[in-house]
This record gives structure tokens, sequence and C-alpha cells, in this order.
């Protein structure tokens, strides 16, 4: 690394540490924001230091928030007698978004993986048993992601649930809404046969 390069070798290093972002993605990235959008560059520099510099997980589900308790728990609006739970809080946006859910969540930050580590007191499992037994809960409705690793998780937390005498439930998952059957995967097709209703 030369002395005059330095520190675009370092952005690009840096960008490189987002999820899918490979040596030529950074290195594209880097040249347009220095070449093309200093401006840009700029705002995403200061929103990234005020971003790191202020947000936190909530203490009651772990979401990122600015404040102690996120807005979601301080809700009075909300079904208390349900809790989502989600491995992270972009999954929690994504169901927010939907308009579909008025309960409360739980956010794992991660998902049981024995291939990295990641085993159960990894994900919080204690602090969620203990938020789930709250009283208030009656319904707890499983959204891991169905990977190997989410299924394993949501195997482990619905164990753990129904032992503690909870009512547990797992998201549905089938052909998507606007699908042809012929271009959906066969792993797809053969869950929705399964759970069809």
């Amino acid at each position: 690394m030369s002395s005059d390069t330095h520190s675009l070798d370092a952005l690009i290093q840096a960008l490189r540490r987002l999820p899918g972002v490979g040596p030529k993605s950074a290195s594209r990235m880097a040249y347009h924001l220095l070449q093309n959008d200093r401006e840009g560059a700029q705002l995403l520099a200061q929103a990234l230091h005020e971003a790191s510099a202020r947000m936190r997980h909530c203490e009651r589900c772990h979401t990122l928030t600015q404040q102690v308790i996120c807005a979601t728990c301080l809700d009075p609006q909300r079904d208390a007698s349900r809790l989502c739970i989600v491995e992270t809080p972009a999954d929690q946006a994504a169901l927010e978004r939907t308009g579909a859910y008025r309960g409360y969540y739980f956010v794992l930050l991660g998902r049981i993986s024995p291939l990295d580590g990641v085993g159960p007191h990894d994900i919080g499992l204690d602090r969620l048993f203990e938020r789930a037994t709250d009283g208030q809960v009656q319904e707890v409705i499983l959204a891991t992601n169905f990977t190997a690793e989410g299924e394993v998780t949501a195997h482990v937390v619905s164990e753990g649930l129904k032992a503690r005498g909870l009512r547990v439930t797992r998201l549905a998952r089938g052909v998507p809404v606007g699908s042809e059957l012929e271009y959906v995967d066969l792993g797809t097709i053969a869950h929705a046969l399964a759970d069809r209703r």
C-alpha cells in the first residue's frame, strides 16, 4: 500500500466489511464517491458517525433505537399478549412495514450456528425466556429466517418456550404472491403443499 493511496485503500477495506460487498464492488463504490460524489461521501461519513454514536439496543427487545427503550416497546396500543421473535432489527423493520402485526418483538441479534460457534447462550435465550414469561405474553410467534440456522434457532426457542407453557406459532411458508408455479423452487412448493390450509 503506497502512502499516496493509503486513505483510498482504507476506504475500500472499510466498505468490504459490508455484507455482500467484495473487493470489486468496494473499489467501485470508493472511486464513485471520491470521483463523482464528494458531497455524498461527506453525507455518508456524517450519517455513519452519528448513527454509530447515537444508536443502541433497546433494553427490552434489543432492536436499534436512540432511547433506552424503543418506541415500539413504549407503545401502549400494542397487543401485549403477542411476542414476535426475529433474528435482527432489519427483520423487525420488515415485519413492521407490512402493518399486519401489532404485538411486541424480541430481537435475538443472531441465530444459532454451530459451524460458526454460536450457541443458544450467545443469542440471549435467557433474556428471551424471561421476557416471554412476564405473565402477559400468551402467544410467541417465531419469525426466524427459513435457513438451516433459522430453523435450528426456531426449534430450540420453540422447545424452550413450550416447556414454559407458552403457545408457540411459526410464520407460514409457501408460494409467494404473484408467482407462477413453474418458476418457484421445488422446496418452496413442497413446503406450500405440506402447510396448505
